[in-house]
């Protein structure tokens, strides 16, 4: 993969910059015009330029928010992880959904497709993060700044997880953090299958079916405790 003059061989650094309304948005309008230019030319192949042009600013304005492409890829990454995170916990911890009268594995099932609705499988971000991948495993690095926020997402997602569980009336059995790496696994490895096939009907409804019989493959009924739920505002 062809390496930019302007990408940094470094990993993304933690120093923090003073962000105003504007240098704010100038970022993101950065981080949009990114996201447009790596899905269409490919991360290896798009450039600093590319981005300022697509964006609307200077390099000035691209350097006093970011040291690299690389960098800029995991402010993107960060910002995409957090908003995921958001969305998966809302839909793990809603409580307006009636799950009474449905036996264990259709409260799993209903689970499992709350979950999968706000993860949404993203043409753009998939090729995206795909070639990134690609470029870290080349840069020791960088492989190891990616495997370290890998590791932050599935420290967030195993509580979120083990909760939404809890709510099901089930429980993992055995080490948690396994679980969570089968489903990451699980997302990956589906993602593909659906953006080949468009995501069509069929392709959601195995990916929903995949995932149900993955989680009751490391869980079982929860005996330690009544599990009851039901709509906000009923007695």
């Amino acid at each position: 993969m062809p390496t930019s003059p302007a990408r940094s061989s470094e990993p993304a650094t933690d120093t923090p910059r003073r962000v105003t309304k504007r240098r704010g948005q100038t970022r993101q309008r950065l981080l949009d015009a990114a996201v447009e230019v790596f899905a269409e030319n490919g991360f290896g192949r798009s450039t600093v330029e590319q981005i300022c042009e697509r964006g609307g600013y200077t390099r000035g304005a691209f350097y006093s928010n970011f040291a690299s492409l690389d960098e800029m890829f995991f402010a993107m990454w960060e910002q995409r992880s957090s908003a995921m995170l958001a969305h998966i916990r809302q839909a793990a911890d809603s409580s307006s959904i009636d799950l009474s009268g449905l036996s264990l594995a259709e409260k799993l099932r209903t689970g499992t497709e709350l979950v999968l609705d706000v993860v949404p499988v993203d043409d753009q971000w998939y090729r995206i993060n795909a070639e990134f991948t690609a470029h870290a495993l080349r840069n020791p690095a960088l492989k190891k700044a990616l495997a370290a926020r890998e590791h932050t997402i599935l420290d967030t997602i195993v509580p979120i997880l083990e909760t939404a569980l809890h709510r099901l009336g089930r429980r993992i059995t055995g080490d948690p953090r396994v679980l969570g790496r089968a489903l990451v696994a699980l997302h990956d490895g589906t993602s593909v299958q659906c953006l080949i096939e468009d995501e069509n009907a069929a392709a959601r409804e195995l990916r929903v079916e995949l995932f149900t019989r993955v989680v009751a493959a490391y869980t079982e009924p929860d005996t330690t405790h009544t599990h009851t739920h039901r709509k906000e505002g009923s007695s």
